[in-house]
């Protein structure tokens, strides 16, 4: 009996370790709806080979490319329910939870990403940062360059008077939609994932997005008009929920932000080395790249910056002086 005993305390201990070490180790599976060997999806790669390094295995990304887990909305809510998932998003979309944030995705406020990326570490922005984790958003990463958006269509524009009736694919946040509207075009919404088929079936007539992901959803086969508009220099952040968050050993969460903010400078290296060869790549696809002046756009786009009444007061005016 006492020999039963024994094993069986011992199993109970070795059981014990093995379930210990199981739940030690960390998945979070990271979903995007880019497609494999874009951009992001390098970006992406390379940070889950390099936590795992780092963690020695113990911390483990699972990547989920096209869709695959939904649109950026459904994973969204999925990670606010606690899942151990993360997803792309930006202050356009976090402007949800924090009106405020919405102004760092505002169109034409400036041509510098650094600039940007500096109010991402300001005292204003971690005040900002806490009122998230208030509601349940924790901050993965926060220093991704996505790109300067364009637009390509099924007929040239060169002015904001030819955005006029054409239906315009943006994603479904509101100062996407209140800036394409005021440069004249037909804000239309929608996951990325629905955009091709959309614009195939004569549903929308064009799409703004960076080039690397204009080129990688394939849009060059449906329009042949690719406008260099540069309306918005699109900052991005990975998100996650922080009741899943808050589970993490703060030495794996500390690991976990580390090799996130170096996946960030990556994706800033990897951006700005890359729009020529997007550009050569669209003009052997047959598309025209169209160069217009951008101020006529920039005038017209400024209308949003009135539109937010939820704002704090003087918002627009702090922001510009921090970029200064």
């Amino acid at each position: 009996m006492k020999t039963l005993l024994k094993y069986s305390v011992a199993a109970a201990v070795a059981l014990t370790a093995m379930v210990s070490a199981a739940m030690a180790d960390v998945t979070i599976k990271v979903a995007y709806e880019n497609n494999p060997g874009e951009p992001l999806d390098i970006v992406v790669n390379k940070w889950a080979k390099d936590l795992e390094a780092k963690s020695n295995g113990t911390i483990k990304l699972e990547l989920y490319p096209s869709s695959q887990l939904g649109s950026k909305q459904d994973v969204t809510e999925q990670a606010m329910f606690g899942s151990n998932v993360i997803t792309i998003s930006d202050v356009g979309f976090l402007s949800d939870f924090v009106p405020d944030l919405g102004i760092l995705f505002g169109p034409y406020l400036t041509e510098d990403p650094a600039k940007l990326f500096a109010i991402y570490e300001s005292d204003w922005f971690k005040e900002k940062e806490k009122e998230l984790n208030e509601k349940g958003v924790h901050l993965v990463m926060k220093n991704y360059l996505y790109g300067v958006r364009q637009l390509i269509a099924n007929k040239p524009v060169r002015t904001p008077e030819d955005l006029k009736g054409l239906k315009i694919r943006t994603p479904n946040n509101v100062m996407q939609i209140k800036a394409i509207e005021a440069m004249g075009g037909t804000p239309t919404p929608m996951p990325l994932g629905e955009a091709y088929t959309a614009l195939s079936q004569g549903i929308i007539d064009g799409v703004e997005n960076p080039l690397a992901v204009i080129y990688g959803a394939k849009f060059q086969e449906e329009a042949k008009y690719l406008s260099m508009i540069n309306y918005l220099t699109n900052t991005s952040v990975f998100i996650g929920g922080e009741a899943f968050f808050q589970t993490l050993d703060k030495k794996d969460l500390d690991l976990i932000h580390e090799t996130a903010y170096d996946a960030g400078v990556f994706s800033q290296q990897l951006a700005k080395e890359s729009e020529a060869d997007f550009i050569a790549k669209f003009k052997e696809a047959g598309v025209e790249v169209i160069y217009p002046d951008t101020a006529p756009f920039r005038e017209k786009a400024m209308a949003v910056y009135s539109q937010f009444p939820e704002w704090s007061d003087g918002l627009y005016d702090k922001i510009q002086a921090e970029l200064k």
